[in-house]
C-alpha cells in the first residue's frame, strides 16, 4: 500500500459510496463502488454495510469518511437523513472496529469542501471561502485562509422567521416541490446569499451538489458582492475530501 493512497467513503441517506483516492492528485483511481444505505440506518446496520464496502476493496489501511452529521472528535452530535440513534455514537470507533482499519470522520459537507479547496474550484483561494452543497438539504463548509472551520450547518439558519430553516426553502428538493424554474429558484437563493454576505463577508462561495450542474441557469439572478462559482468534483467530492482529511490526520500523528 502506498502512503498517498487512501480509501475515501461518503455515507449518505440513500447510498454508501467509496473508492481509492490518490491524495496527491485528488483522483479516484478505482471505479466508485456504491451500496444502498440500510433502512433504518442504525449504527449497527450502517457499520455492517461499511464493512462490506471495505471488504470489496480488500483494504487494510486508513479510511476517511464523510458523514451526514455534526462530528466532534469522531462523535456524532446530530443525525441528518440517518437514524436518530447515531447521536452520541463514536462513529470513528464503531466503523474502525467493524472494518479493522483506522477510520477518520468529518461532516459530509466539510469533506466536499476540503476536496474543492485542495483540488477544485477553491484551490489556492485565501480569505473567507464557503462551500454550499445544494441537494436534499443545504450543506455548508467554511474555510479561512484555507483552514476548515468544521460543522457550520449554515443550511439551518432561519431566513425570514423562526418557523422554517433555509434549506426548507432553497434546497433542490424545495425547488422541485414548488415547481420553480432554476431562474425563479435563483432569486430565492440570492436572498440566502445576501444573508450570508451580511453575516460573513465572504470572498468566494462555491456551489456544490446537484445545484452546481445548473449554475448557468440561475447565475444571472445573483446580486451579491462576492464571487460565486460552481464546484467541479460533483458526486466524488465527499470521498476525495474524506480521504485527504484522513491522510492529513495520519501525517499529524507521525
Amino acid at each position: 500500500m502506498k502512503d498517498n493512497i487512501i480509501l475515501g467513503v461518503d455515507i449518505g441517506g440513500t447510498g454508501i459510496k467509496g473508492g481509492l483516492i490518490n491524495v496527491e492528485t485528488g483522483e479516484m483511481i478505482t471505479e466508485r463502488h456504491r451500496l444502498d444505505t440500510p433502512q433504518p440506518a442504525t449504527p449497527k446496520a450502517v457499520a455492517a454495510t461499511f464493512k462490506q464496502l471495505v471488504k470489496f476493496f480488500k483494504w487494510k489501511g486508513p479510511i476517511g469518511v464523510g458523514f451526514p452529521a455534526i462530528v466532534s472528535h469522531g462523535v456524532a452530535l446530530s443525525a441528518a437523513n440517518i437514524d436518530a440513534s447515531w447521536v452520541g455514537t463514536n462513529i470513528a470507533k464503531l466503523l474502525g472496529e467493524s472494518s479493522g482499519c483506522h477510520v477518520y470522520v468529518l461532516n459530509d459537507a466539510d469533506a466536499a469542501g476540503v476536496a474543492s479547496m485542495r483540488f477544485g474550484a477553491g484551490k489556492g483561494e485565501e480569505g473567507v471561502v464557503m462551500m454550499l452543497t445544494v441537494g436534499t438539504g443545504i450543506g455548508s463548509a467554511l474555510f479561512i485562509d484555507g483552514q476548515l472551520v468544521p460543522n457550520t450547518e449554515l443550511g439551518h439558519l432561519f431566513l425570514k422567521n423562526k418557523k422554517e430553516v433555509v434549506e426548507k426553502a432553497v434546497s433542490k428538493v424545495a425547488r422541485k416541490e414548488k415547481e420553480l424554474t432554476w431562474a425563479q429558484w435563483g432569486k430565492i437563493f440570492n436572498k440566502y446569499l445576501l444573508h450570508l454576505q451580511r453575516l460573513f463577508s465572504p470572498d468566494l462561495i462555491i456551489i456544490g451538489g446537484g445545484g452546481s450542474k445548473s449554475f448557468d441557469e440561475y447565475k444571472d439572478e445573483l446580486t451579491v458582492d462576492f464571487r460565486v462559482k460552481p464546484a467541479g468534483y460533483l458526486n466524488k467530492a465527499g470521498a476525495v475530501g474524506a480521504a485527504w482529511y484522513a491522510w492529513e490526520q495520519e501525517q499529524k500523528a507521525k
